[in-house]
């Protein structure tokens, strides 16, 4: 199976200090239980063996439910763990080392902000999806730049990428969002600060259901 046929759906990324007091391979099995397609890393405080050792178990489990793993900022940590891909932010390492070093089968998604021309640059240099955002006030990163639903439009009239929508998403604002172009909705506090996380994933379902 072409693993880029899974970048359509429901986008979540783990955050560290939502997962402090809870196991988090339990968590993201939650997510994955509750229709999650792609599990993104994101841990930037723990130790390198930690690290190894939890996004070994998070593949595992998306393996067992033929989702993806994509993991946060660190090319080396998805070469080691053999992850699904990488995602890469403005301050990270470009495309084509990631691609050098991970594969023409490795995922490789790229931040875009709200800039368009970004994400027609991430394309030209061989990206697999990109996102844009934040849309909406985000707890994780609140100072982050503001987008709007027209962006997306434009990317979807420009681009033939997958394109992820990120920033303050929920089940009750997120429809616009695939309406206007998104394929993905990258989701934090909406699926891991939830005291049901594999409800807060189902939740999502309806609005992939319809389109938006």
């Amino acid at each position: 199976m072409n693993q880029r046929t899974l970048l359509r759906g429901l986008y979540a990324i783990t955050n560290s200090p939502q997962a402090a007091d809870r196991d988090l391979p339990n968590q993201v099995s939650q997510a994955l239980e509750g229709g999650t397609r792609v599990i993104q890393y994101r841990d930037k405080g723990k130790g390198r063996q930690r690290r190894v050792a939890e996004a070994s178990q998070l593949l595992q489990l998306t393996k067992q439910y033929h989702a993806l793993l994509i993991i946060n900022d660190d090319i080396e940590l998805a070469a080691e763990t053999g992850a699904d891909g990488v995602h890469l932010g403005r301050h990270d390492a470009d495309i084509t080392h990631a691609r050098q070093r991970l594969g023409t089968e490795a995922i490789i998604g790229i931040s875009c902000y709200n800039r368009l021309a970004l994400a027609k640059q991430a394309e030209q240099a061989g990206a697999d999806y990109v996102a844009f955002g934040r849309f909406f006030p985000s707890l994780t990163k609140p100072q982050a730049v503001q987008a709007n639903p027209q962006l997306l439009r434009q990317a979807r009239q420009t681009l033939t990428l997958p394109l992820v929508a990120i920033g303050g998403i929920t089940p009750d604002n997120g429809g616009p969002l695939i309406s206007a172009g998104a394929d993905m909705l990258a989701v934090i506090h909406a699926v891991f600060g939830q005291p049901d996380i594999r409800q807060a994933c189902e939740r999502f379902r309806p609005i992939f259901a319809t389109g938006g």
